[in-house]
């Protein structure tokens, strides 16, 4: 029987995951795609619907599409959805003409399910997304926390179609095959991540029943663990909100669960590909394309680990905060600097890593 403690430990993780995706409510000069519906008293988002009969929602920030030299799809994370905000200068986006487009990942918000989640669905969802709205036969993609295995997979299945990613405090997979052991062996996120994937895999109903149990801790009481988030984390929870979707009058339904234990097994299950495997995406670019932002004080992902994938892949640029934990998402000033690097390849100095290497026996 897995102790109370352990159980405890894989909720707090799920919520760190989540709540690196969640921003402040999106300003009112963003304009998106919503309509009143009357009828049944709710707001209802615009809405594609997919080769497979599946329906897709989305909004849209930024500049307008016919305005827009730059375009840029962003992917967000576990239990969040398409009303995150990029957390960006009004000012910066107009200038660079920047159009943003945000959307509800499979069984989010108000897009449907998808039974046959994959790696793959993932990369082809944001692929069809982009072209039934005409952004372009480029465009570029942003990652956030668990958001970012679909980035790794738009790099592996549609690279043709990417101008440029970045990823921000991306989850790792403690099952990549080029992860040395001796640098994830005794790490006791990846022990946690394995019960957690069992438990999912072979007793589904069983960890449903687990995880809405009264005698777990309070959203409230995670947020303010250090075990968690270090300080400016914990500043950060103090002005945004919590996990409304982890709660557990939330997780009592079962189409809420079924879709974060999609996504979780999809994230940590067995990967078709090894992202250190993959070749660079633009080689005729001078400049990096590709980059990677994290928190040096990350509890969720280890820096140290960031740091070996980046040292592995020399394509990939690597940012990162001193002092920022799992949620430098919504730090000041970090919006500004992923777009400069993203769209100008201007590097802020202050987010150079400290010079050292990682090694491995």
């Amino acid at each position: 029987m897995v102790s109370k403690a352990v159980i405890v430990l894989i909720i707090g993780l799920l919520g760190m995951v989540y709540q690196a995706t969640q921003p402040p409510a999106p300003k009112s000069n963003d304009y998106d795609s919503v309509v009143d519906d009357e009828e049944n008293g709710f707001m209802v988002s615009t809405r594609i619907q997919l080769s497979d009969g599946r329906f897709l929602a989305y909004r849209e920030s930024g500049v307008t599409k016919d305005k827009a030299k730059h375009s840029i799809i962003v992917v967000h994370g576990f239990g969040s959805s398409k009303d995150m905000n990029f957390p960006a200068p009004q000012e910066l986006i107009d200038e660079l003409g920047v159009y943003i487009l945000h959307y509800d990942r499979a069984g989010y918000g108000q897009s449907d399910p998808n039974p046959k989640r994959s790696l793959k669905s993932e990369a082809l969802d944001i692929e069809e997304l982009a072209d039934q709205l005409q952004i372009g036969s480029k465009f570029r993609v942003i990652g956030v926390s668990m958001g970012s295995y679909a980035t790794w997979s738009c790099l592996n299945y549609i690279p043709n179609r990417l101008a440029g990613v970045a990823m921000i405090a991306p989850t790792i997979n403690y099952e990549w095959p080029s992860l040395p052991q001796s640098l994830v062996r005794d790490d006791y996120r990846r022990k946690l991540i394995k019960i957690a994937m069992w438990l999912a895999r072979y007793s589904p109903t069983l960890l449903h029943w687990w995880v809405s149990q009264k005698w777990l801790p309070s959203n409230s009481v995670i947020e303010k663990n250090p075990a968690f988030f270090n300080k400016r984390d914990i500043e950060i929870l103090e002005r945004i909100p919590g996990f409304p979707m982890l709660t557990k009058e939330k997780l009592r339904h079962e189409v809420v669960y079924n879709t974060l234990r999609g996504d979780w097994m999809t994230a940590f299950g067995n990967w078709e590909f090894d992202p250190m495997k993959l070749s660079n995406p633009f080689p005729q670019n001078n400049r990096s394309s590709v980059h990677i932002w994290q928190g040096y004080e990350d509890k969720v992902v280890p820096s140290q680990i960031q740091r070996f994938i980046s040292e592995k892949l020399p394509w990939i640029q690597y940012h990162e905060v001193v002092d920022g934990g799992h949620l430098i998402v919504h730090y000041s000033g970090l919006g500004e600097a992923i777009l400069k690097a993203l769209l100008l390849g201007e590097e802020d100095i202050s987010y150079k890593p400290r010079s050292s290497s990682i090694s491995v026996s």
